[in-house]
Parts: C-alpha cells; sequence; structure tokens
C-alpha cells in the first residue's frame, strides 16, 4: 500500500464541499455536476466503471470511463452489448467530464480497480468503489490520496469484523489430504486462490471451472500473473485426488451441496457463507472495520460518506470528530 498526495493539498484555500455532488437514484450514483454515473445499476448516457464485477457494472451504456482490465471484463461478460464507447485511462492519467477532474487510483480489489478522485472547483471527492489492504499479487497494490470528502464501501463496516491473514488461511488447505471442492466468486477470487494455491501450497493441483476459466486467461492476457493452473479434467483429479482444488463459481458450488468424497470450503470473508462446510476459509476482497480506520487516517477527509451497506457504526465512531452520512 502507499500513499499519494495531491500538489497542492498543503497550500489550498478553503472550499465548499457540495452535498448534493453525489446523488443516489434508481440508476445509481449520479454526479449531476458532471453529467455521469458512477457504477450505473441501469444503462445510462455515461458512467465511471470503478472495476468489472457484475454489481458495479451494466450493459447497453453510451460512454464507458473505466481502466484497460474493466474494459476487457466489461465485454467478456457483456459481448457486443458492454457500451457504445469505451474511454479508458491508466492509473494517474487525469481526464475531464464537464467541468470535473477525474483520476484512477489503484483500489486494491481485483486487476484494474480504480478508486476514482473526483476534482470540482478544487474540492477532492474520492470514490472508493470496492477495496483492499491485504497484499495481492493478482491486482495493483491500493493507492491513496487526500481527499476532502471520502465515499467508502461499508460492506463490512462493524467492529466486529477482522479478517485474517489471507496467506495464513490458504495454508490450512495443506492439512487436507481429499478432494478439495473451493467455492469462489470467479473474477478476482478466483485468480487470487489460484496465486495463493500457487506459492502457499505447492503440492496441491488447481483445477479450474469452465466459467471461470477465461478470465485466468484474461488475466494472463493482461500480464498480470503467470501460474500453475489446469482446466478442470475429471481425469485429473481422479489421478490425483488428494492433491486436487477444484475452483467453481457460487452456483457450482451450491449445485454440489450433497457431493460426496469432497471436502466443501468457500472463500468469502462472510460468516454465513462458510456454514455447512467442512473447512471456513476467510478470505475477503473488501476492507474490514481495522481497514477502514486506517483508510479514513491516511486520507484525512473533512466528510465521510458510506454506501454499499452500513455505516452506522462509522457514525457512531466520529460522532463529532468527521460528519459521517449514508448516501
Amino acid at each position: 500500500m502507499s500513499k499519494s498526495y495531491g500538489a497542492d493539498w498543503s497550500v489550498k484555500l478553503k472550499l465548499e464541499i457540495k452535498t448534493d455532488f453525489l446523488q443516489l437514484n434508481e440508476k445509481g450514483l449520479y454526479c449531476p455536476y458532471g453529467e455521469f454515473y458512477l457504477d450505473a445499476q441501469r444503462a445510462v448516457d455515461k458512467v465511471v466503471v470503478s472495476h468489472g464485477h457484475g454489481d458495479h457494472i451494466v450493459a447497453g451504456c453510451r460512454e464507458i470511463f473505466s481502466t484497460v482490465p474493466t474494459r476487457f471484463f466489461m465485454e467478456h461478460r457483456f459481448g457486443k452489448n458492454a457500451g457504445k464507447h469505451f474511454h479508458t485511462f491508466p492509473y494517474g492519467k487525469e481526464f475531464l467530464i464537464k467541468e470535473v477532474a477525474l483520476t484512477f487510483f489503484p483500489a486494491g480489489h481485483i486487476l484494474g480497480s480504480a478508486l476514482v478522485l473526483m476534482v470540482y472547483q478544487g474540492t477532492r471527492y474520492l470514490y472508493s468503489g470496492d477495496y483492499k489492504l491485504q497484499s495481492d499479487e493478482t491486482c495493483e497494490a491500493i493507492q491513496l490520496v487526500k481527499a476532502d470528502v471520502f465515499i467508502t464501501e461499508s460492506t463490512f463496516a462493524s467492529p466486529s469484523v477482522k479478517h485474517p491473514d489471507a496467506i495464513q488461511e490458504i495454508k490450512k488447505l495443506n492439512a487436507i489430504n481429499h478432494p478439495i471442492l473451493l467455492g469462489a466468486y470467479a473474477l478476482g477470487k478466483a485468480q487470487r486462490l489460484t496465486a495463493l494455491i500457487h506459492t502457499h501450497c505447492p503440492d496441491k493441483q488447481v483445477l479450474i471451472h469452465h466459467a471461470i476459466l477465461p478470465f485466468h486467461k484474461l488475466y494472463d492476457q493482461l500480464g498480470a500473473l503467470h501460474w500453475n493452473y489446469l482446466p478442470y479434467n475429471r481425469k485429473l483429479m481422479k489421478d490425483n485426488p488428494n492433491r486436487s482444488i477444484y475452483i467453481v463459481p457460487p452456483l457450482t458450488f451450491n449445485s454440489y451441496i450433497k457431493a460426496k468424497n469432497v471436502i466443501r470450503v468457500f472463500a468469502s470473508g462472510w460468516a454465513r457463507l462458510q456454514k455447512g462446510n467442512q473447512l471456513a476459509l476467510f478470505i475477503s476482497d473488501h476492507v474490514d472495520w481495522d481497514d477502514i480506520i486506517a483508510t479514513v487516517t491516511w486520507v484525512e477527509p473533512k466528510e465521510i460518506w458510506t454506501l454499499h451497506g452500513d455505516g452506522s457504526a462509522l457514525q457512531d465512531y466520529y460522532n463529532t470528530i468527521i460528519p459521517v452520512k449514508q448516501l
């Protein structure tokens, strides 16, 4: 994780925070000053996309602003209907939408994920999308920037949530001498697990479900990582039962609820997704409570706006120190 500071941060004048800079409506999070959406939920004219997960993208928008990997993931999911015009930008390159200056910075969530810095009339608004501070060799490390307003996801914004170290979690698989059915989200999580297993479970053989395989190939194509994995083959798993880890998407994992002769494991930060499995594997690609607090300390916002979860614990924590509102 690295810090990045705006060049004018220490000398800037007192600036006005527009309380209506972002507005949540049925189409998503709208910026009226730039006439664009952030991670729209329905097809819109202009959308800035933080990353390629299905709950942050939508088909059929006229203009899409994103990183290159996010474009690739959208085109894989939606084909010709991914969007009419893509505008892709590297991290750190400023671009304008009307009078709002935007810059992408790595969010550390998945490959191509971005924090979105928006500057309007000198005031800095930082939209997190989904982000994490834990290390992950399959994507760019998060790069935090200073901002007047921090718009943060609050998926795990509870003092009771603490994500364990991912390396120690993945090493649990070394003790299993049985075929493992490993459930994971197809984009981001499956690739991170493959890399973790490659490094920390070297005796294991990773087999990839056909629905996940295209994302592995896109990661390869984008130069994210070179790793060892094979497309799933029943014979391979039968020939090496004590070494095989078969990574499958959630729908497949759930359809094998009564599968015999495999150890069921699902990689997630959610405790509810660990129930009924033979082994709990708490590996999350989101920030936990301590990570959110650490991020706020680095960003030094004058206000915090929350979404994608319950921000009430953050309101209580910061109380009179920093105003916190839920969008």
